[in-house]
């Protein structure tokens, strides 16, 4: 067989001292790609957006222009060896707020012959293709690796731009697969912002079939969940560089409104709290333990009675839930408050109220509320420099961003506020960090209250991950713990997001779906 020929040529060039890219295996192009007239008239369909199909090939515009070529290589046994020789490469998991999956290291300069063989078709022959039906002087650049999805893994919304990425590829080299098994390359439409709205085309993996698009404002897209236990998605993905297409500015979200606090004394304290979190000498405690880490669980917040009805009425169908995006930043359902029921609203009340800000303040240091001693005052309760490093962070950004230190503290003290939310959790709930969210950052105190989580476990997702912009290591996760109270201190360099939540959790003995409420408190 050639094969085994090439690679009894391999050994001796080896012995010989030649270079092993001597032995690259030619990766021969399908038909459809090397017909002259079918490129001609892709060229066309691709400028006038226009719908074009011939043999394997197919070029539809709808969401965005993409190009689909079957039996993409003509030698059966060089995907199938190719495919032999990704599987023997290290592959390392990957998992941050946007994905999970296995990569293996940058193909480039990998010299199996194969590999070696596919990476010269790609970023030679092809490319001299795409630059004529693109009409666009495309780069030599190679970026090109391997992935493996397997049962869970994803790759959520998003656009793919970057600076110099000009045209995306995928080339599938799976078992027979079902739209059942999952991931799919789901592409979306897009509303007046540029934004991401619905999955209106989902294609299916299949063997030997090369997907391509332009890398553009419009190009959301994602890899669906795999769903699928015994089969792994392998396949050669990357980016041929070029002259970016032009973006239009950003959409930027309106802020969220913020509101002072409810006028509700401690009465409802007394009525909702654990006795123990009222105890001022814990409080203390709390306090201390708060400061060394900026973050702090107390569990079993709320009287149980109190907790255990909240979770009942939580099931009732009169809770309008609304479906909360767009897909590029958040999937998730936030509840209307207007539907809540009762007890629920009461628990809404609790934690935007008064004597529940003046709590927060006991439990943290933070100024939440006047009748809290402010930095300079004399009155620390014990705590001697409790707010030093409060105080300074707070100096340097007046300095970060020109205001001056001496009028602030003259001025009049800002009056304390917060914005939450009553969110439902289930399969495919999920947020992302994004730029929006870190242009945005600053100094608040987060809140997360969960409900009927009793099962819940790690593994399925949907748990509070704070990093620092910029950086993938985690600096703190919260899982989700009925009736576990967490308070999270960040700064304007800490950003947070929720892990997708995944198919295992469709397992849970429960419902496999939670709730919790989420507040952020400003000072």
């Amino acid at each position: 067989m050639a094969s085994k020929r090439q690679q009894g040529d391999c050994m001796q060039s080896n012995k010989k001292k030649r270079k092993v890219n001597n032995c690259e295996e030619t990766a021969e192009l399908c038909r459809v790609v090397r017909d002259e007239n079918v490129k001609r008239a892709v060229k066309e369909a691709w400028s006038l957006k226009s719908h074009y199909t011939h043999g394997d090939l197919e070029l539809d515009c709808d969401p965005f222009p993409h190009c689909v070529i079957k039996n993409f290589i003509s030698s059966e046994n060089f995907l199938e060896n190719l495919r032999t020789e990704l599987l023997m490469l290290n592959f390392q998991a990957k998992s941050n707020d946007l994905y999970k999956f296995k990569q293996s290291d940058d193909l480039r300069k990998q010299t199996k012959p194969h590999i070696a063989g596919m990476r010269s078709a790609l970023f030679s022959q092809f490319r001299l293709w795409l630059e004529e039906v693109l009409d666009v002087k495309l780069e030599p650049t190679v970026d090109i690796s391997c992935a493996k999805y397997e049962y869970t893994d994803i790759l959520l919304c998003h656009d793919d731009e970057l600076e110099g990425r000009r045209v995306a590829f995928i080339l599938y080299l799976v078992p027979s697969w079902l739209s059942s098994d999952g991931g799919s390359l789901d592409l979306y439409t897009t509303d007046g912002h540029f934004q991401p709205q619905s999955v209106v085309k989902s294609l299916v993996p299949s063997w030997n079939t090369l997907v391509l698009f332009e890398v553009s404002p419009v190009s959301f897209h994602q890899v669906s969940e795999v769903l699928s236990q015994d089969k792994c998605r392998l396949s050669l993905s990357g980016w041929f560089h070029g002259p970016s297409l032009q973006r239009p500015p950003r959409h930027i979200e309106p802020f969220v409104p913020r509101n002072e606090h409810l006028p509700r004394d401690e009465t409802l304290l007394l009525e909702w709290i654990n006795p123990l979190y009222l105890d001022i000498s814990y409080q203390e405690q709390i306090q201390e333990e708060f400061e060394k880490s900026s973050e702090i669980q107390l569990k079993d917040f709320l009287r149980e009675e109190k907790f255990s009805q909240v979770c009942e009425a939580l099931q009732l169908a009169q809770i309008q839930w609304a479906q909360k995006g767009p897909a590029n930043k958040r999937c998730y359902e936030s509840a209307r408050l207007d539907t809540l029921p009762e007890c629920v609203s009461a628990c809404w009340e609790l934690l935007h109220s008064e004597a529940f800000f003046l709590l927060l303040s006991n439990f943290t240091g933070l100024r939440l509320h006047y009748l809290f001693p402010a930095d300079d005052d004399d009155g620390d309760d014990g705590g001697g420099n409790k707010d030093k490093g409060k105080k300074e962070s707070c100096e340097k950004d007046d300095k970060a961003t020109g205001s001056s230190n001496e009028t602030s503290i003259e001025s009049e003290p800002s009056t304390p506020t917060c914005c939450g939310e009553l969110r439902r959790w289930s399969h495919s709930s999920y947020t992302l960090l994004h730029d929006g969210e870190a242009a945005r950052a600053e100094y608040a105190l987060d809140l997360i209250l969960p409900f009927s989580c009793a099962g819940w476990q790690s593994e399925f997702g949907g748990f509070s991950c704070y990093v620092a912009n910029e950086e993938d290591e985690e600096l703190l996760t919260i899982y989700p713990e009925d009736n576990s109270l967490a308070l999270v201190y960040r700064d304007k360099e800490t950003l947070k997001f929720v892990k997708h939540v995944n198919h295992r959790s469709t397992s849970n003995s429960s419902t496999g779906v939670f709730y919790d409420f989420s507040f952020v408190y400003y000072e």
